[in-house]
């Protein structure tokens, strides 16, 4: 397998094996004009497998999206070929229009131009409750 360096852009490393096309579709980047690439269930010594994805291109990614998703993610971002800042993701505190809320009752049905917003509510157990109506989200939202 031939996978390309990246000159100018952004890998995303550690995502938990399966995880990879989740991201792909939630972040949109289905939707790019440039190279991505992804690659599943690599080798990895620390988690036995992993998937990876690598964007040519230097574009904003939304880290609630990856956190909620995928905490403890690393971001690695390259300029002019090179390695210049890696970030680890954890959990998000707040997230704003990355889940919707199942609540039929709650105000986010009827008034559609409202954010969904979720607060964390237990980190360990990955549990967020919906900050109007304070629905627990489920793991399909």
């Amino acid at each position: 397998m031939n996978i390309d360096s990246i000159k100018n852009g952004i890998v995303i490393d550690h995502i938990p094996a399966g995880r990879g096309m989740t991201l792909y579709d939630l972040l949109g980047l289905g939707k790019l004009d440039c190279p991505v690439a992804i690659i599943k269930n690599a080798n990895s010594s620390a988690m036995g497998k992993k998937d990876i994805i690598k964007i040519d291109a230097d574009i904003p990614v939304n880290l609630d999206i990856i956190g909620y998703v995928a905490p403890n993610v690393t971001i690695n971002i390259i300029r002019d070929g090179v390695l210049c800042e890696k970030r680890s993701i954890g959990l998000p505190k707040i997230l704003k229009n990355v889940i919707r809320c199942k609540n039929p009752r709650c105000i986010t049905s009827t008034e559609q131009e409202l954010d969904h917003v979720f607060r964390l509510e237990n980190a360990e157990e990955k549990i967020y409750r919906c900050v109007y109506c304070d629905t627990k989200a489920s793991s399909d939202s």
